[in-house]
């Protein structure tokens, strides 16, 4: 049974940066797509940040250029660098994983990603509260 362990979060003001970590145990590391998502109060959980099993890397529009996905095999670890902060992206943070890509079909066009929401496993949540 595979298992996420995630920590770091915390506080900081627009424009700081955060670092989120998430380890997982080594039955979900290999192949699996890990992916970084966000749940703010009152909102849906938004997928904001993926990482394939040759580390290509996918974004959510509101973090590109800010947030940086990367894993360490050696560690089975996966990471988020949170930089130029913003108040929205105040929320819960979630790290997950799943066995592989799937296929996703947005605007008409249909591809195999690690985008897609319905992980399997789940870290518990770390809270980031950006401050303006």
């Amino acid at each position: 049974q595979g298992q996420l362990v995630a920590s770091g979060g915390g506080s900081a003001q627009a424009g700081g940066s955060l670092r989120l970590s998430c380890v997982a145990s080594e039955n979900i590391y290999g192949d699996y797509c890990m992916g970084w998502f966000r749940q703010a109060t009152g909102k849906e959980r938004e997928g904001v940040a993926f990482i394939d099993n040759v580390s290509r890397v996918t974004y959510a529009d509101s973090v590109q250029g800010r947030f940086t996905i990367s894993k360490d095999n050696a560690k089975n670890a996966l990471y988020l660098e949170l930089n130029s902060l913003k108040p929205e992206d105040t929320a819960v943070y979630y790290c997950a994983a799943d066995l592989g890509k799937k296929t996703v079909c947005r605007g008409g066009t249909c591809s195999r990603t690690c985008m897609y929401d319905d992980y399997k496993y789940w870290a518990q949540g770390t809270q980031v509260t950006v401050s303006s």
